[in-house]
């Protein structure tokens, strides 16, 4: 499926390739700008997920260590 979507004439924004690589502060800024409704849920990478679609559900995807795990 492309980026967008045609749907009773208007483009609608499907995909975000361009926040990959972006903290999820600044990823969820882009998506609510070109879709303010969104559902926007942060979940690690391999998760199990359901399979149903809900037009407003936008999922980021979260995998990278960001500070070494330690005992405290």
């Amino acid at each position: 499926m492309s980026s967008t979507e045609v749907a009773s004439g208007e483009c609608k924004k499907m995909s975000w390739p361009e926040v990959v690589g972006l903290t999820i502060k600044e990823a969820k800024e882009i998506i609510l700008k070109d879709k303010p409704d969104a559902d926007i849920i942060v979940v690690p990478v391999g998760s199990a997920v359901t399979e149903d679609f809900r037009p407003n559900r936008v999922r980021i995807f979260v995998g990278t260590v960001a500070e070494t795990p330690h005992v405290r």
